[in-house]
């Protein structure tokens, strides 16, 4: 239990260190950047962000298919997974830092127009953040195999330090008046270091003489046929969080945008703070289902639902009582009222969407990830849809309902778990039986 705590801490840690960071070094980076710069550094790391989550798609194949084989005990087949995820992250990673470097002319174009002294800043930041995309997916291999093995400590501290020492060293540039290229060379030189003490405590606890990437046959095999469902997930992903802000920005101007996206950013958290909370159920299910049968899976479930439902409570609670308050305190009274219409059917998306998350792990866990796909792409499928149906009727109004679409749909997840938990004995032997 204390082992699960720290794993759950840890979660919320690496979910709310580096936002809350960023919040609090905003000040410092606007005004001795300017606005025109930190722009830029913004778009970059979203542009970042957005390429890691792609590069590193494969990376719930990982977790699934050591925290299996980790409850087998054997060392060898172990070593050959973590050095074809390598190899894997090492090539996806690579396509995207090539296909970034080539299309960073065209993008500058459009981030700086008219300006030669900003398209010099883009040119070259940009081109340093194709080679952070790359570091990014070696980092995640390390990061999935130590969460296989339910030690998320050993790897969330040195991410964490390693971009809040980031952000803190970006500070202390602009302030000795630097700009944003001197900030991705020092987050570059972090990112180096950071990964490669990720490498060397990985190669330590596996026991291991080297990393070296290769593709081990059956390793490769397995991981492929999870993480390519796995993968299309995390592209999803990104092209669905980002559709109703594209959306209502092209239909409805900037400002609307404005208040829209707030209202997301303060919702959020009622589903991150949940996911990134029990994510530790998705390894640990992984390697029980191998020993435990369907009765003893199905009680962890529902005591994870529990403390599922615990969280989304609690924070749909504070949102809804506290949130026009604290976007008034934020950002001022014109926006928290405008705010007045959508902030309900946004907080309730959030909190259908949070309740999915038990199924959602419970599902990757237990192999069914093609469903927990198909659900997904369902949902967000019907969200667009429906958004753009309901957007020349009702406008942002049904953008916000939109969203409610896509959370109800998630949460069928838990008709086919609950099938799956039903049949009788070990849920390991079943699917060997399904297959034969």
């Amino acid at each position: 239990m204390k082992a699960h705590v720290s794993n759950a801490v840890y979660g919320v840690l690496e979910y709310a260190a580096y936002p809350i960071a960023m919040l609090l070094t905003a000040p410092i980076l606007i005004n001795h950047l300017g606005v025109a710069q930190y722009g830029i550094w913004v778009v970059i790391s979203a542009a970042v962000s957005t390429g890691s989550i792609i590069a590193s798609g494969f990376g719930d194949a990982n977790i699934q298919y050591v925290a299996s084989m980790a409850s087998l005990g054997d060392s060898n087949i172990l070593l050959r997974a973590v050095r074809s995820m390598l190899g894997i992250n090492l090539l996806l990673g690579g396509l995207l830092a090539i296909a970034c470097w080539i299309l960073v002319p065209f993008a500058v174009i459009h981030l700086a127009p008219s300006d030669d002294k900003l398209q010099k800043i883009c040119l070259w930041s940009l081109r340093i953040a194709s080679f952070l995309i790359l570091a990014r997916a070696i980092e995640s291999v390390c990061i999935s195999t130590q969460r296989a093995f339910q030690r998320y400590g050993a790897a969330v501290r040195i991410s964490i330090c390693g971009r809040l020492l980031t952000l803190g060293i970006s500070a202390l540039l602009v302030l000795c008046r630097r700009g944003v290229i001197s900030i991705m060379i020092a987050a570059a030189v972090i990112m180096i270091l950071g990964t490669t003490a990720q490498l060397l405590r990985l190669q330590q606890h596996l026991g291991a003489d080297s990393l070296w990437p290769t593709f081990d046959r059956k390793a490769t095999s397995a991981l492929f046929s999870f993480g390519t469902y796995s993968w299309l997930l995390a592209v999803a992903s990104v092209i669905f969080s980002q559709a109703d802000r594209l959306i209502l920005g092209i239909s409805l101007g900037a400002a609307t945008v404005t208040t829209y996206a707030l209202c997301v950013q303060l919702a959020q958290p009622i589903y991150g703070i949940s996911a990134s909370g029990l994510h530790f159920l998705f390894p640990y299910l992984s390697g029980r289902k191998n020993s435990a049968d369907n009765v003893a899976l199905g009680k962890t479930i529902v005591r994870a639902f529990s403390v599922n439902l615990f969280l989304v409570s609690l924070g749909t609670v504070v949102v809804l009582f506290f949130g026009r308050p604290l976007l008034n305190a934020w950002v001022g009274g014109a926006i928290a009222q405008g705010s007045a219409v959508i902030l309900v059917p946004i907080v309730w998306s959030f909190a259908l969407l949070g309740l999915s998350v038990t199924g959602y792990y419970s599902l990757l866990a237990l192999g069914r990830v093609h469903v927990v796909t198909w659900i997904n792409l369902t949902g967000g499928l019907a969200m667009l849809l429906l958004m753009s149906w309901l957007l020349p009727r009702t406008g942002v109004h049904g953008i916000a309902f939109a969203r409610l679409c896509y959370a109800l749909v998630t949460l069928t997840m838990y008709y086919p778990l609950i099938r799956l938990l039903r049949k009788p004995g070990n849920l390991a032997v079943s699917t060997v039986c399904e297959g034969a």
